[in-house]
């Protein structure tokens, strides 16, 4: 009879430990699962932010906003599993002014790299070049104040001889002087190959259509690749 009761308590005590072991399974399953989760929490932070931020043309006026061009170098960043997030700062009728009044907004928020594409519609209201020069420095001396460690490209533009020769030539040197100035890299030209090509622009003929921002995605795209 004692050696009965003594094999049923041995039994039940092997329960309890299985028991135990069960449960220490199912806690390392939970840290487990946590573990993995703190990972994807951690690569979600670890990603960096490219800001584009200047006016109708990087806004993708007249398109939809998958077809404007930082939308476009989203999806080529995507394809190629880079760690980059893109946020399209662009604004209609945005001038340079309105920028630097813009940008400390838009600071609240880290960035890694910053790409500046200011200046066209100062040049089409053919507003003073040292005025717009002037502009463009304190924005970029304003976002290299809050992240000493961005890097910054810079969209070149162009006037059509229109606004006057002298005007033209002046302002297209704003943008490959500032850059030299600020050690940052230079689109030569954002429309180039869109420019004055009917059929890559809008009605208006200024705004470029769907076919036209793939032209500047490009455009962008081989200058903005060696900085990630």
């Amino acid at each position: 009879m004692m050696l009965r009761k003594r094999f049923i308590g041995l039994f039940v005590l092997a329960i309890l430990f299985a028991s135990c072991g069960n449960n220490n399974r199912t806690g390392n399953e939970e840290k487990t699962l946590d573990s993995a989760d703190q990972k994807q929490v951690a690569s979600a932070s670890q990603k960096k932010t490219i800001l584009f931020f200047g006016t109708s043309l990087t806004a993708g006026y007249g398109l939809d906003p998958t077809e404007a061009f930082p939308a476009l170098i989203q999806n080529r960043i995507d394809s190629l599993n880079l760690p980059y997030t893109v946020i399209n700062g662009g604004l209609s009728g945005e001038t340079s002014a309105g920028g630097k009044g813009r940008i400390d907004w838009l600071l609240k928020q880290p960035i890694d790299i910053f790409v500046l594409e200011l200046g066209a519609n100062d040049g089409l209201r053919g507003l003073p070049v040292k005025q717009t020069t002037k502009n463009l420095q304190d924005i970029i001396d304003a976002v290299k104040a809050k992240y000493p460690n961005v890097k910054m490209v810079l969209a070149g533009m162009q006037m059509p001889p229109s606004m006057g020769a002298r005007y033209a030539n002046d302002f297209k040197n704003i943008f490959p002087d500032l850059a030299k100035k600020n050690n940052m890299a230079l689109i030569p030209f954002l429309l180039d190959k869109v420019g004055g090509i009917p059929k890559l622009n809008q009605e208006d003929g200024i705004h470029p259509t769907a076919e036209g921002d793939k032209i500047l995605a490009e455009n962008v795209w081989v200058v903005l690749k060696p900085l990630l």
